[in-house]
């Protein structure tokens, strides 16, 4: 299952967009460190289901919204100095280093200063944050790489010495899979001999692993009460950015499991379906204005951004029987699974169960009722039955 890690300062509303994206039970306070033990949940990614091309819904999906997990990670707060393990700095650093992807919730209000502290609406610059927890996670990883380095010096002594094969090594001990190291290397300019690195040097390569081991979608929350222009200045600072509000989402969220509206998650709108007093009326219309203004909460947009456009990742459902769509127990559409673009339908059959990969012999392409190649590329909602000696 894939992993996004809730990244930012104390009180930027990380916890609350854990709360509205799991639906499950996190501490929420206006203080810094409320989160101390990272919070593990399960969200999920919104795609549209296969379902919505046959007569029939297949009943895994919300009115043709197929909702696929991921895990989501809320952690405790990132203040300044935390690569050298100041506040929870440690803690939050070590717990991020799993994610595929990093969320950085940050308070487009510019409501809290650098330390998460409440200040005045519009006093503090929310863009400093998204510069900050990038530098946060380049030293962090600067720091690690210089307290291995010494293992390649050493090793640069025998005559069979290869210094990329010993770079390589040193950033997957770190944690950085073999594409991804091998990307950073061929993203960077390094001295010939590991004795003429700099501290410099070290964090480049830092700095060039965290950009493809860790990427980051900087989610502007409370994007409902910033001051006009914070939005947008935000987006000029990061490639990826989303209006967000997560408490507008959690609300809703809510009152859809309480019968008084109909939303699922990463629409528009929402509809009304049960008798509001006075004051839900009020609260749920302030959340309708915003979505309005940005299309939605922006809670989902960050989920599918992470997985769908930052990590490139495509939706498929393998099947067992191609004309009807069915697993073995005649379920329509039974599993959806997360792959990178790319994937071919024997990269499926691995994600079904290893025995399956194993045993691969053809696959079909139900849409199209017609076998395809092992090497096919799939694309964004492939219906798939793998024909294996494991089946």
């Amino acid at each position: 299952m894939l992993s996004l890690a809730l990244a930012g300062k104390p009180n930027a509303g990380k916890s609350t967009f854990y709360r509205a994206a799991t639906m499950a039970d996190a501490d929420v306070g206006n203080y810094p460190f409320t989160t101390i033990d990272p919070n593990r949940g399960v969200s999920h990614v919104r795609a549209e289901c296969p379902c919505l091309d046959r007569e029939e819904r297949c009943g895994n999906c919300r009115d043709g919204a197929r909702y696929v997990p991921v895990e989501l990670v809320d952690v405790a707060g990132l203040v300044p100095g935390a690569h050298e393990g100041r506040g929870l700095g440690n803690q939050f650093l070590d717990a991020l280093s799993n994610a595929d992807a990093i969320l950085n919730v940050v308070d487009a209000s510019g409501a809290t200063d650098a330390e998460g502290e409440p200040v005045e609406t519009g006093a503090y610059d929310p863009v400093e944050d998204v510069d900050f927890v990038e530098e946060e996670l380049d030293l962090w990883l600067a720091g690690i790489v210089e307290r291995n380095w010494e293992s390649v010096s050493r090793g640069s002594r025998a005559p069979d010495f290869d210094l990329e094969e010993a770079l390589l090594a040193l950033l997957t001990d770190i944690g950085a899979s073999d594409p991804e190291a091998t990307a950073t290397l061929r993203a960077v300019e390094y001295p010939d001999s590991p004795e003429g690195w700099t501290a410099e040097d070290r964090e480049r390569l830092a700095r060039a692993l965290r950009e493809r081991a860790l990427p980051i979608v900087v989610v502007a929350n409370k994007a409902d009460v910033a001051p006009e222009g914070n939005v947008e200045r935000l987006r000029e600072a990061a490639e990826y950015v989303v209006p967000a509000t997560a408490e507008g989402e959690l609300a809703l969220r809510r009152a859809d499991e309480a019968g008084l509206v109909r939303y699922r998650p990463g629409d528009p709108d929402f509809e009304v379906t049960g008798e509001l007093s006075s004051e839900q009326e009020a609260g749920l219309g302030q959340v309708r204005d915003v979505m309005g203004r940005f299309g939605g909460t922006g809670v989902q947009t960050a989920l599918d951004t992470a997985v769908y456009d930052l990590l490139d990742h495509l939706t498929a459902y393998p099947v067992e029987n191609d004309t009807r769509w069915t697993d073995g127990q005649g379920e329509m559409l039974p599993d959806a699974l997360l792959l990178p673009r790319g994937s071919t339908p024997r990269d499926l059959a691995y994600a079904v169960h290893s025995d399956i990969g194993d045993g691969y012999i053809h696959a079909v392409d139900a849409r199209a009722s017609r076998r395809i190649g092992e090497d096919a590329e799939l694309e964004e909602g492939a219906v798939i039955k793998i024909v294996s000696t494991a089946n």
